[in-house]
């Protein structure tokens, strides 16, 4: 075991100085992955090595074959979807949580897990203006936390009899959310058993927020034909376009017809932070659920995503199960995170949520937060001033949704104003100096500039509009 021990000194002191020089030389890769689809595929064996391979050589062909075929999030110049950052502290904390290896289903299991995380979901409720009374806990996405709270929704609304006796006598729920909404959505309705065909996609008005009005139209609709309105998702931050759902007013409609609302902050939650967006979720207190992801906007390291209820009883009452190798002395007297959501399995993620929040502080936070949304301002100005460029909508937060509409082209038709933009984006990717990706806004190609990486500065903005520039008059 000694041997071992000294071995593996030796291996992680190489990994951690090539960890540490990527870190600083990370913005010198081309940003997306420039491979060819099956070119890491057939560099790798067909099938296990029999023998045992030293550490040197597999580290040697991760660097040849692994490290070609990633696209470096961590780039200064990734501006596509939105951020999946991380950190110093965050990377700190990971290599403790590998290293200990704890299983965190029950407070048994590791006290430490439980209690640190009860504890990071408080600091995070206060600073952030939840309210007072919710309980947090931490689930592995956003994507799971929407479904926990339609599964919650789903077993609160038939008394729980779904999960004791299956669907039959209600099938007749349905789940609301904007067009906008994110895809996850739907997957958790499919997930829920509640089906596809029950999910109401509600029109947005005309900056792609959803319609309460329309929202309010459907369920009395669908009131008199016999359907159960279940839950309503609210998004802080959607997906294309980071637009912002008018929570109030929706409150208003779920709270009249006793419907389950959940609050999918998932990106532009972080933004709580700052004192001054906390509007943003004005009426929260008259919601049932609230996400939002440290391991997006808050250099935390995926996966770690901050999920708060209002009613913690209705969550536990929904999944917990106590098979008699998992009982314990303490049960009744502690929290059981097994029991707060889909999996029994749990990492001890609080640890890494612990050391960012330390070691920025929640000053340091809040500089980043308003450092990203500044330059975002600066590169919405930029566009607005160019002839050849126009936003598609105003800028929300850190996100510029733009497209290309060179001035010399006054009769451009959509269609192809819409290719032209296409063959912009790919040629921006393929030059491995930024990464964008796009959305369509009523029906226009869109480019999307985040900006919210945790080392993005000034510089790495006025490179990438000089750059757009110097691309887009490339392809007129």
């Amino acid at each position: 075991m000694n041997n071992e021990s000294e071995k593996f000194r030796q291996y992680a002191h190489q990994f951690v100085d090539w960890m540490a020089d990527y870190m600083r030389d990370v913005e010198q890769y081309p940003v997306k992955s420039q491979v060819d689809p099956k070119e890491i595929y057939n560099q790798i064996e067909k099938v296990i090595p029999n023998e045992s391979e030293n550490i040197d050589e597999i580290f040697s062909d991760f660097k040849k074959i692994i490290v070609p075929g990633i696209t470096h999030w961590q780039s200064p110049n990734f501006f596509a979807y939105f951020q999946a950052n991380t950190s110093s502290p965050s990377i700190l904390a990971e290599m403790l949580m590998a290293t200990l290896g704890i299983q965190g289903m029950k407070w048994d299991t590791s006290p430490a897990s439980t209690e640190l995380e009860e504890r990071m979901m408080e600091w995070l409720r206060d600073a952030m203006a939840i309210p007072s009374d919710w309980t947090g806990v931490i689930q592995d996405s956003a994507s799971t936390s929407t479904l926990a709270s339609i599964i919650t929704a789903r077993e609160q609304k038939s008394n729980y009899q779904v999960n004791k006796n299956g669907l039959n006598g209600y099938t007749n729920f349905r789940v609301y959310c904007s067009e906008e909404t994110h895809s996850s959505v739907e997957k958790g309705v499919k997930i829920a058993g509640l089906g596809k065909e029950n999910l109401v996609k509600v029109p947005t008005d005309d900056k792609l927020a959803m319609d309460s009005d329309l929202l309010l139209e459907n369920i009395e609709k669908d009131i008199a034909k016999g359907y159960i309105p279940l839950c309503v998702i609210a998004a802080i931050g959607t997906t294309g376009t980071l637009a912002i759902d008018p929570l109030k007013k929706i409150t208003q409609i779920t709270e009249k017809y006793k419907i389950w609302l959940h609050v999918d902050a998932a990106y532009a939650g972080s933004a709580l932070l700052l004192s001054e967006y906390q509007n943003l979720i004005v009426g929260l207190e008259h919601a049932d659920s609230f996400v939002f992801n440290p391991h997006k906007w808050l250099f935390t390291n995926f996966d770690c995503t901050a999920y708060f209820v209002k009613n913690k009883d209705a969550l536990v009452n929904t999944f917990s199960i106590l098979p008699e190798y998992l009982k314990t002395k303490t049960d009744g007297m502690v929290n059981n995170h097994c029991d707060w959501g889909i999996p029994l399995g749990r990492r001890f993620r609080s640890l890494k949520l612990w050391f960012v929040l330390r070691n920025f502080g929640r000053k340091g936070l809040q500089e980043k937060l308003r450092h990203h949304i500044e330059l975002a301002q600066w590169f919405e100005s930029e566009v607005v001033k160019s002839p050849d460029f126009e936003l598609a909508v105003p800028r929300s937060l850190n996100l510029v949704c733009f497209c290309y509409k060179p001035s010399i082209l006054k009769n451009i038709s959509l269609q192809e104003q819409n290719s032209l933009n296409e063959r912009l984006l790919n040629q921006l990717n393929s030059t491995g100096n930024i990464y964008l990706t796009h959305t369509k806004v009523k029906n226009i190609f869109t480019l999307r500039m985040s900006i919210g990486q945790t080392n993005v500065e000034k510089s790495h903005i006025t490179n990438a509009w000089e750059l757009i520039n110097e691309t887009a008059k490339g392809i007129e």
